[in-house]
């Protein structure tokens, strides 16, 4: 979520004060609660949020504990984010303010109100103040397994005496299927998602992991309990209430020219285009140009992520076959060969790498995207064409 500059205003510092100022007394009336956010309409937003709340009303304190605080205006924050080196902070933000943002921004907010007894509010309380000391405060964010959600739940966990049962984890899901629930409306944004996800996005995911996704924290939360240190059990959650019943954005249902409209229409130009290089006899060397450059530049972005990123998945990305540099690199040649009506080795090198991807989609154990078989036979068919066109007149 993007650094609100109102945490830097009086009545924040005045709350801090307050929060970690002095002793903590022991009181009753303290709660503690899991807010989970509906989801918004920006990529980052668009499987939800999680945060914890903390109110005193002895000591008039309601704030809620965020971790999924960032800014966009980071030094190198596109190439840090793409890498995987973003840095996410852990900031305390008046409730109020939350709740009027989510409320403006039309997501519903579901607060669950943790079962804790006064022992584990105290533990839970110095633990998230041990984590806004300036020196904890940043954290380095995994979308995965280290986000905004999974640092909410581990606090949680770290302040239970016992141990937390959580239900049994829902079958047959992996990081792939959870993130197409919540892009299901967003074609594009899935679409980008699906060519940077690799092999290890379709491997079956157990309860802990499936718990990176805010909503089912939720869900597991409300089904889970706490077994004592002596065997007792209690419900983790003591009550949920919706505190901010908010009409949503109309719902984006899904574009017209989607991924798979756009790259079918490619594919159908693509071979138009083939069939018209072959009966003129020669290469167009500006469309040449043209998909050389697009698969180029984003083999370029898959590569940097299989060899260089840290974030997790990416590393077994099979798409690499499809999308990699060789035909940027080969670029210069391609266009001479085409003005010259010379003969070059970058079709025939490009339609093994083409035919060695289409027959493994089958086999693969990485998730292909429909859109992308139209992409490979659309490039297919125009090295095919210019090495038709070679030997035809050799």
């Amino acid at each position: 979520m993007r650094e609100k500059r109102y945490i830097k205003s009086f009545l924040v510092y005045l709350l801090l004060a307050l929060l970690f100022g002095g002793k903590v007394m022991a009181q009753d009336n303290i709660r503690f609660c899991l807010l989970t956010c509906a989801p918004g309409t920006e990529v980052y937003s668009l499987f939800g949020h999680t945060a914890i709340r903390y109110q005193n009303s002895d000591r008039n304190i309601d704030v809620v504990f965020n971790f999924g605080m960032f800014s966009f205006d980071a030094p190198h924050f596109i190439y840090r984010f793409v890498k995987g080196e973003t840095d996410y902070r852990l900031g305390v933000t008046p409730y109020p303010y939350f709740e009027a943002e989510y409320a403006l921004r039309g997501s519903s907010v579901y607060e669950q109100e943790l079962n804790l007894t006064h022992e584990e509010k105290m533990r839970l309380l110095s633990i998230l103040q041990k984590h806004y000391l300036p020196e904890n405060r940043v954290y380095r964010y995994n979308y995965f397994y280290d986000n905004c959600t999974t640092r909410a739940r581990d606090c949680i966990e770290r302040a239970v005496s016992g141990t937390i049962v959580y239900p049994e984890s829902r079958p047959d899901r992996t990081f792939r299927s959870i993130v197409h629930e919540y892009t299901e409306e967003y074609d594009w944004s899935a679409f980008g998602i699906d060519l940077c996800l690799g092999a290890q996005a379709d491997e079956i995911i157990d309860a802990r992991l499936q718990m990176f996704a805010p909503f089912y924290m939720r869900d597991y939360a409300d089904g889970a309990y706490i077994v004592g240190k002596n065997g007792e059990t209690r419900k983790l959650i003591a009550e949920e209430n919706v505190i901010v019943d908010a009409e949503p954005d109309e719902e984006t249902s899904a574009s017209f020219l989607s991924p798979n409209a756009v790259f079918l229409l490619f594919l159908l130009i693509s071979l138009y285009v083939s069939r018209l290089q072959w009966r003129r006899g020669h290469a167009f060397w500006g469309w040449d140009a043209l998909l050389c450059s697009v698969q180029g530049v984003v083999g370029c972005v898959i590569a940097f992520l299989f060899f260089f990123s840290v974030h997790p998945t990416v590393g077994s990305n099979w798409l690499l076959i499809l999308f990699n540099p060789l035909p940027l690199l080969c670029l210069p040649c391609v266009i001479y060969c085409d003005i010259k009506r010379k003969k070059g080795v970058f079709h025939w090198v490009n339609i093994v790498c083409l035919t060695l991807f289409i027959l493994i989609i089958p086999f693969s154990p990485q998730e292909f995207d429909l859109s992308v078989l139209s992409l490979a036979l659309g490039f297919f068919a125009n090295s095919i064409s210019h090495v038709l066109i070679r030997e035809r007149y050799k």
